[in-house]
């Protein structure tokens, strides 16, 4: 199968990338960079130049592809184009809160991106297969398949117009498919929320946790996760949902502690309000209780995670080197 992959040469895309190609299928993946498409061509793979924000570059590589998997998003100010951060600074002028702007325009972002390619394969019957987070699941409670995303959750601005926008899709003959991927998709070369929270801790000279850590991450390591895209492309049923999921929940607390173990620094407690100072814009990620089972996926496409856990993951010197 010749598949479009965005977000090709990112710490998941790379790896999704390397899987298909080590089992047979041909790759055109996005890339921005001279960089990106020598990494993309040394694999094996065809790059396919553009950027998210560029619709019609992904529009004809949609249209050159027999699948398309949508895994690329901005999730940094750098990394979007320079149009789109000036638009950003504009809503600034406009009184807004800048960092509430940018996630805006992130989502907004990724749902033209859905949207474009979407658009390509309507009565194609080609498989699409849509990324979003478990952060967008009802907090509190061990999230299936089967649940929608939650308008109270963290995560719900990014998962809630991306699953519409998919339900949507397979109704005009396209085959999607919804991957959910937890916050703490691990493994060598991670520049996630798991890197972000080191260096958090690392300038405030403490890892935090909030209240009493109790609340939970689910995990994955992210070669298992680039075996489920494959699994989900040759055996995925159409307008179902699968959840990249290795370990259910892991008490938030645990991860704080090898973050301060692994940095020498004291592990401290933060209540709500503190938090907020400490944490920035990731404070309601690191209080949410997002348990997640992947018992569903796991039995229909025969996906078993055999990689390391995210504990023993973060418990390596690469997660503490400078970046």
């Amino acid at each position: 199968m010749r598949v479009f992959v965005t977000g090709a040469t990112g710490f998941i895309g790379s790896a999704v990338v390397r899987n298909l190609l080590e089992e047979g299928h041909k790759v055109i993946g996005l890339t921005r960079s001279q960089e990106g498409a020598e990494r993309l061509t040394a694999a094996g793979a065809t790059p396919h130049w553009g950027r998210l924000e560029d619709l019609d570059s992904l529009k004809s590589g949609a249209a050159s592809a027999d699948a398309v998997i949508h895994l690329a998003f901005i999730h940094g100010f750098s990394d979007a184009k320079l149009s789109t951060r000036l638009g950003v600074m504009a809503r600034g002028l406009t009184g807004q809160n800048l960092v509430s702007s940018f996630l805006n325009v992130m989502v907004e972002t990724d749902l033209a991106a859905i949207e474009a390619l979407g658009s390509t394969l309507v009565n194609s019957g080609r498989p699409f297969l849509i990324t979003v987070g478990t952060m967008g699941l009802r907090p509190g409670i061990i999230g299936s398949e089967q649940d929608a995303a939650d308008p109270a959750s963290p995560g719900a601005p990014r998962s809630m117009p991306a699953e519409k926008a998919a339900a949507a899709y397979a109704l005009k003959g396209v085959c999607t498919s919804v991957v959910r991927l937890p916050p703490s998709v691990h493994g060598d070369g991670d520049a996630g929320f798991i890197p972000r929270l080191v260096a958090m801790a690392r300038k405030k000279r403490a890892s935090a946790y909030v209240a009493n850590g109790t609340n939970r991450w689910p995990a994955a390591h992210r070669l298992d996760v680039a075996r489920l895209y494959r699994l989900v492309l040759e055996k995925g049923a159409p307008g179902s949902t699968y959840h990249g999921v290795a370990e259910v929940g892991i008490p938030f607390r645990e991860i704080a502690e090898v973050i301060g173990r692994g940095l020498k620094l004291p592990v401290v407690s933060k209540d709500q309000e503190k938090a907020a100072g400490h944490f920035s814009w990731l404070a309601p990620f690191v209080a949410a209780d997002n348990p997640v089972s992947s018992q569903s996926t796991q039995k229909h496409l025969g996906w078993q995670p055999t990689e390391s856990s995210l504990i023993r993951d973060i418990d390596q010197a690469g997660y503490f080197a400078m970046r």
